[in-house]
């Protein structure tokens, strides 16, 4: 099928194979899908992390080539990017992640890795769920993912980003089934996250994402909490 993003594979990796369903809730998912893609953007060199001593804020989003990359989901996020330059990615993360799981189901679906399942609930209400066609390539990224966290091989970067970004999302025991020490398996990819697997522009996105998705995940809860409590 090709190369796939690391959207594409997180996405793969957060919806149950047999029920089409995601394993976690929003808006966590899709804050951790565009965090994926600003990964992904920053390992085609076309942004970047400021750092403290560059003579910027750090921890702000720089436009390093506003070129289109030749895909269309991260040439939309990278325009808005664009007009956003020297913005926190916390604060970005949301805008980035509006359609884009959408964007991912409908494209893998017309590849043919995932299906398009239509139907109703109670015979009433329209639900669409998203069941694998051909989990070779899922199946492929799993294994690397359990190398790494069960059998404790040294991560690439991209494996090493999925696990920062499962660890952010709290799903790791749900996506790596059959462990008998959760705890342990959380506690791994937790010291993967921060771990020095990748070079430093990358690590250093991967780590603000992580945080971004963190935090924004934190901020959605709480404001759904007092808007129930009012």
């Amino acid at each position: 099928m090709g190369t796939c993003l690391l959207a594409e594979d997180l996405l793969l990796l957060l919806y149950d194979d047999e029920t089409g369903r995601p394993v976690t809730g929003s808006p966590g998912l899709d804050y951790a899908l565009a965090g994926a893609v600003l990964i992904e953007l920053t390992v085609q060199r076309k942004l970047d992390i400021t750092t403290a001593g560059s003579g910027e804020k750090p921890g702000r989003l720089k436009v390093l080539d506003g070129s289109p990359t030749g895909d269309p989901i991260l040439d939309e996020r990278l325009s808005l990017i664009v007009n956003k330059s020297g913005k926190k990615p916390k604060d970005q993360i949301g805008q980035l992640s509006k359609r884009l799981r959408d964007q991912l189901l409908v494209r893998l679906a017309e590849r043919g890795v995932l299906e398009q399942d239509q139907g109703k609930v109670l015979g009433l209400f329209p639900v669409t769920r998203w069941p694998a066609k051909d989990a070779r390539h899922e199946l492929e990224v799993r294994a690397q993912l359990e190398n790494v966290l069960k059998v404790g091989t040294t991560p690439d970067e991209r494996t090493g980003a999925l696990i920062a970004l499962l660890s952010a999302l709290n799903v790791v025991p749900k996506v790596i089934t059959g462990a008998v020490d959760k705890k342990a398996l959380k506690r791994r990819a937790k010291e993967i996250a921060e771990s020095d697997w990748a070079a430093e522009a990358v690590k250093k996105a991967v780590t603000e994402m992580q945080a971004a998705v963190t935090a924004a995940i934190m901020v959605s809860t709480t404001a759904a909490a007092t808007a129930a409590s009012t």
